[in-house]
């Protein structure tokens, strides 16, 4: 099945809040030259200053570098582009280097044998991604909270972001912290934290325990939020995903109002139905001043073969290129992004919808197939051998395709913090 993906909401894009510049200029003379002369050349910061020392021209250099940078995706759609393989700047870390990573996703550790999915890098075609720099990030997140919020997928872009900031971060000064339902990585020398909240549905149901969520019988409060957001209330960047948990059939059991009037809905109505829970939780609990809210579009499936090779009856096990040319497969409903999009339309704060179904949609090869654990145990030697009903085609290898989601996350950031300069 071939269908056009919707065009990426690039013009929901705005500036950032106003912190997020004061958190980028440096310690000492330089953080005081740069803010005055953060819209001039370096020679009238001269002028205007009488001198800058080269620690301070460094740091100028740095920060207009990151402009630069975040000027990249100006008028660009960044989700529109191919995959490119890279052997030199892929993978952006190390399977083994990362001591943060869950056995569901370390596919070299569980046995795959091929290692080209950790080699391949997007490219949009009307510019460059910036290269994802772990200090220029976490000097945005000096002093804040990241929060991804979410289900199994949503942690995935969790642990890749962990990942990608700890090589640069010493021993004793990083640590990880459970307070179930999260997950909290600090950077001490930076008081960040990044975190991860599940929440499959984003509203209350009744898969919201950390570990003893019900994957069949799911129920749904499609007007009940507040035992999860008042965990998110004061995040400063809060990134939401939801998709996977509504797609198990085409209806859904949920409630709203007594608990005790439980109904079968379809999928998309109880969709629309919970973001509208959501957007209200949004317009009366987020600062948009200091706060900045993403929502990352659904993480495509590639469970059967036929669909990007005629004739076949397997699944994503065993491949190790991406789909090349048009391709949308019948895992991604168009109908749940278009209600993503009015949803987020009709909000009255801004939202950035980060739309990486399409340059996911072609990733067949970077899934965990076989390479990985089943209800808390690695895959059996006779499990693994029988793929069609075993191999995992929903969730990601790491090092893989969501460190691309968050490369494009850290290109934003870098955006609204150009924007906000201008």
């Amino acid at each position: 099945m071939t269908a056009a993906v919707p065009s990426s909401p690039h013009r929901r894009i705005v500036s950032f809040f106003p912190f997020l510049l004061v958190s980028l200029l440096f310690i000492g003379a330089s953080r005081l030259i740069i803010e005055n002369c953060r819209s001039r050349s370096l020679q009238r910061c001269r002028q205007f200053t009488g001198s800058v020392s080269d620690e301070e021209s460094r740091d100028w250099r740095r920060v207009s570098k990151l402009l630069d940078d975040g000027r990249l995706i100006q008028q660009c759609n960044v989700f529109d582009g191919e995959w490119v393989q890279d052997g030199e700047s892929r993978p952006l870390y190390e399977e083994e280097d990362c001591p943060y990573l869950t056995k569901q996703v370390t596919c070299q550790r569980n046995g795959r044998p091929d290692s080209l999915y950790q080699n391949w890098r997007w490219e949009p075609h009307q510019c460059k991604l910036p290269r994802f720099n772990a200090l220029n990030l976490l000097e945005i997140l000096r002093n804040r909270r990241m929060m991804f919020i979410g289900d199994s997928i949503q942690r995935t872009q969790w642990e890749s972001m962990v990942c990608l900031l700890q090589s640069v971060i010493p021993e004793g000064k990083k640590s990880i912290h459970r307070d179930p339902p999260r997950k909290i990585f600090r950077a001490e020398e930076f008081n960040a934290s990044i975190e991860f909240y599940w929440a499959p549905f984003i509203v209350e149901s009744n898969s919201d325990h950390f570990k003893k969520h019900t994957v069949r019988k799911r129920l749904v409060k499609l007007d009940a939020i507040s035992k999860n957001s008042h965990h998110w209330e004061g995040v400063d960047v809060l990134v939401f995903e939801s998709y996977v948990w509504w797609m198990y059939r085409p209806t859904i059991n949920a409630t709203i109002g007594s608990l005790g009037d439980v109904k079968e809905y379809d999928v998309t109505t109880a969709y629309q139905l919970a973001l509208e829970t959501w957007a209200s939780w949004l317009e009366s609990k987020i600062n948009p001043h200091r706060q900045k809210v993403f929502f990352m579009s659904s993480s495509p499936t590639h469970l059967w073969s036929w669909e990007w090779r005629a004739g076949t009856e397997g699944n994503c096990f065993n491949e190790s290129y991406p789909i090349q040319g048009p391709y949308w497969g019948t895992g991604s409903s168009l109908d749940m992004m278009q209600i993503v999009n009015e949803s987020l339309e009709d909000l009255k704060i801004n939202v950035t919808f980060l739309n990486i179904t399409q340059l996911s949609e072609f990733r067949k090869d970077g899934h965990t197939s076989v390479y990985t654990e089943r209800r808390g145990k690695l895959l059996t030697v006779e499990q693994m051998s029988d793929p069609n009903k075993y191999a995992d085609c929903i969730h990601w290898c790491l090092p893989g395709v969501p460190d691309t989601w968050n490369e494009i996350l850290y290109a934003h950031l870098l955006h609204e913090l150009y924007i906000q300069t201008r």
